[in-house]
Order: structure tokens, then C-alpha cells, then sequence
């Protein structure tokens, strides 16, 4: 097995638990430069991919390999000196529109230098279904008239169901059929890092100009920008200058408009101008489609059985049908082994685990605190502030609604509080359900975040 078919088998465990905006961000142009039986040095473009990775993924990295037994104790990452000589080449070729996302964004070898777009992200390959058929087709429609039709276009929906693909796509048939129009995707936290960073260089101006001057803006998360006060003013400044102009504004988020929490009511206002588009989870037949599209694209055969019982496990994330599809692939690299079901079964058996073992009050607290911002440990704490109150009556409806919890056990893992808290603050959260649509927007969102999990 080569160096390289060993590092695509650990990235295929790495995409499983990644975003496909992380992953494409910090794991292209990553390879292998040499190994051991103990030790592995890995190649990364710019010192910026070496910092994270280091910090954030070398323990998910060391796992891979043990999974794909190979028992390396220590992993070491080298900046690609070669790559980083060619890349300050070809930014001294061309003018630098924007200082702090080249900072940011780092040099991938598919990725287009000008956009920020994958090619690979095209309406071609974007499997269409009763889940988001609407959403694809005024994405058609945007491309036939930028900045008019259906602007600003938000498109929600929850982890792994294609979000990103079709706002690429969007950006991509755009630019093929008008290469004067300026384009650019940006995802929201590299967004938020280039208005702090100027903020600290007094660069804000010259940064608001460049984004400007674009005629199709995309920002993928924006719900990231909640509660950050600084970025949503800057941002509503943009926002407004591109709208009046006529440019195309176009935003992805897992939850929509009214629900993100922490939102100037100005710029919510804003993103509720144009059309708001949701995708759903798809159905066994889409997620079976998926499943051919991606065999025919990676020119692997796989039997009927094997494509159907991953495509009725997986039942909510995209992400998780590529990741499970790719974890087979790398298996039959590695042993040259036909894949059966059997094997299948073996090999995704971390993967497809029944629906009820998702779900714990760690996760569902998890899940909470991730929606609105917040530390997990403000949900035990006393205070009475309405933005700790209010998640922390959501955390314990959801223990009771979805996974059945007595009330003097939720209250137990909120600190021994008496079980009366528990029933008040469920009986709270129901009643204002009834009344209240955009709580009911904002748990199912926090629904989603779970069952992604």
C-alpha cells in the first residue's frame, strides 16, 4: 500500500466527523512525506494548516491510523516549502483584493484562486429530490439573473444535506457563463476572522471595499455570526451596499432567519427580503441515488444490498452516506477484498448504531449550547438571565420529550435542582410552542444539530 492510498483511507475516517467547509479547508494538499512503523511526517501547505491541524485533529488522525493497523505513536507536520514559494509567487503575479481572507484561505490546488470555488461543486452532480427540489430550482433561477431574481437567497437545512454544493454550484455556473462577473464564497468564520483581524490593523475600510466590489457574494453558516456585534454591523454595511446595487447576496445556514439566535433585528430583517429556501433530509430513493452518483464518480461497483442498507441507516446527512461510502472504498484498497454485505456491516458498525443510542442528555446539552453560543457549563449555573434560562428549559424538554427522562433525573443532571424545576420548565416550553412559531423553528434546528451528531 502506497503512501498515498494510506493517507486517503485516513482521510476518509477524517471526513466522517468533519464539515465538508473544514475538511476542504484544512485537508487539501495534505500528504504523506514519509513513514515508519512508529512515526508518520505529513506534509501541509502553509504553517496557518499546520498550527490547526496540529491542535485540532492529530488526535482524530493517530485514530485513523490505528483503525487502519498501523500503530504510529507519533505524527509531525512540515509546511510544504516547495507549495508555499509557489503560492507568494502567484500572489505577487496578481493584485491581493483581500489581504485577511488570502491570510486565511489557504492555496489548494482545485480551488479557484479568484472565487474561492470548488469546480467539483456544479448543479451536474447535485442529486435532486423531493427534499430540495424547490431550493435547486430557484438556485436555476438565480443563475439566469444575478441580483434580481430571488435576492438576498438564504438556504437552510441541517448538517450534511448539500447546502454548500448548491451554493458553489450557483457561483460556479455563474461564473462559467460570465467570467466579468466578480464572485466570491467566503465561509462565515473566515468572514468574522477578516473583519477582527482589520479591526485590529485599521484596515475595516479597505476591507469593506473589496467585498464591494463583487457582483455575486456568497457567505456559507452565517447563523456563526450570532452574537458577534462588531461583524453583524460591518456585514449589515456590506449587506446594504450590494443589495442597493442590485448584486447577488447569497446565504447558507442550518437554521433560518428568525431562528438564529442573537441576530441584530435589522440585518434578520434583511436576510427575510428575499427568499428563504430549506432542504430536507431526503428520502430512500434520493439517498440511494447519492449513493450511485458517488460509485460512478469514484469508478467503484458496489452490490444492490450493500448501497441499500447503507441508504436506509443513514437517513439524515449526506455527509455521513459520502463518509460511510468512502470508509468501504479505502477498506477495498487497502485488502483488495470485494465488498459484501457482510463486511459492510462489520466495517460501518460504528457508523449505523440504532437511533436511541444518538441521543443522551450529553448530546442534547451539547446540541443546546451549540445553537445558542453558549458553554456548556452556563447551563448549571444559577443564574436567571433569560439567554441561560431559556436554553436550559430547552435542554431539559428535550431530555423529556426525546429521550423519556423522569423529571427527578433531569433535574438530577441539572445539579440536584428540585424535580419541579423540571416539570416547569418543560410545561413552559410546551405552552410556548403553541404560541410562539419561531420556538418551534429554533428546536427543530437544535433537532437537527442532534440527530447529526
Amino acid at each position: 500500500m502506497t503512501n498515498e492510498e494510506l493517507w486517503q483511507a485516513v482521510l476518509a475516517r477524517i471526513q466522517l466527523n468533519t464539515s465538508s467547509n473544514n475538511f476542504s479547508a484544512w485537508f487539501v494538499n495534505t500528504n504523506i512525506v514519509s513513514k515508519n512503523e512508529k512515526d508518520v511526517v505529513i506534509s501541509v501547505p502553509n504553517k496557518i494548516a499546520k498550527d490547526w491541524i496540529q491542535n485540532k485533529y492529530h488526535r482524530e488522525i493517530l485514530k485513523a491510523f490505528r483503525e487502519l493497523n498501523f500503530n504510529i505513536r507519533e505524527l509531525d507536520f512540515q509546511v510544504n516549502i516547495t507549495s508555499l514559494s509557489k503560492s507568494k509567487t502567484n500572489n505577487q503575479e496578481q493584485e491581493v483584493e483581500d489581504p485577511n481572507i488570502n491570510q486565511l484561505h489557504f492555496e489548494q490546488f482545485d480551488i479557484n484562486r479568484e472565487t474561492n470555488l470548488n469546480p467539483r461543486y456544479v448543479f451536474d452532480n447535485f442529486i435532486v429530490g423531493s427534499f430540495n427540489e424547490l431550493t435547486y430550482a430557484a438556485a436555476q433561477a438565480i443563475c439566469k439573473n444575478p441580483g434580481i431574481t430571488y435576492n438576498p437567497f438564504f438556504v437552510y437545512g441541517g448538517v450534511g444535506l448539500g447546502k454548500t454544493h448548491l451554493l458553489q454550484a450557483i457561483g460556479n455556473k455563474v461564473y462559467s457563463e460570465n467570467k466579468n462577473k466578480k464572485i466570491k464564497y467566503i465561509p462565515s468564520e473566515i468572514l468574522t476572522s477578516a473583519i477582527v483581524n482589520s479591526i485590529g490593523n485599521n484596515t475595516i475600510e479597505e476591507l469593506k471595499n473589496s467585498y464591494k466590489k463583487y457582483d455575486v457574494l456568497i457567505i456559507d453558516d452565517i447563523q456563526f455570526i450570532s452574537g458577534k456585534v462588531k461583524t453583524q454591523e460591518e456585514f449589515f454595511n456590506i449587506f446594504n451596499f450590494l443589495y442597493q446595487k442590485n448584486k447577488q447576496i447569497i446565504l447558507s445556514s442550518d437554521r433560518p432567519p428568525k431562528a438564529i439566535a442573537n441576530l441584530e433585528e435589522r440585518l434578520r430583517s434583511r436576510f427575510e427580503g428575499g427568499m428563504i429556501a430549506d432542504i430536507n433530509s431526503p428520502d430512500f430513493e434520493t439517498r440511494v441515488a447519492i449513493l450511485q452518483k458517488k460509485c460512478q464518480e469514484k469508478g467503484i461497483k458496489l452490490p444492490e444490498d450493500v448501497i441499500e442498507y447503507i441508504a436506509e441507516n443513514i437517513q439524515k446527512n449526506i455527509r455521513e452516506l459520502e463518509g460511510a461510502l468512502n470508509k468501504l472504498i479505502a477498506h477495498h484498497k487497502l485488502t483488495n477484498e470485494q465488498i459484501n454485505i457482510e463486511i459492510t456491516k462489520k466495517l460501518l458498525k460504528n457508523i449505523i448504531i440504532p437511533s436511541f443510542q444518538r441521543k443522551n442528555p450529553q448530546k442534547i446539552i451539547k446540541a443546546v449550547t451549540d445553537f445558542y453560543n453558549l458553554k456548556e457549563r452556563d447551563l448549571f449555573t444559577d443564574s436567571r438571565k433569560k439567554e441561560i434560562v431559556k436554553p436550559r428549559q430547552i435542554a431539559m424538554y428535550l431530555m423529556r420529550k426525546e429521550l423519556k427522562n423522569s423529571f427527578p433525573s433531569i433535574s438530577r443532571i441539572f445539579g440536584g435542582k428540585d424535580h419541579t424545576t423540571a416539570i416547569y420548565a418543560c410545561k413552559k416550553i410546551k405552552s410556548d410552542l403553541e404560541k410562539m412559531e419561531s420556538l418551534n423553528e429554533e428546536i427543530e434546528a437544535i433537532k437537527q444539530i442532534l440527530y447529526s451528531c
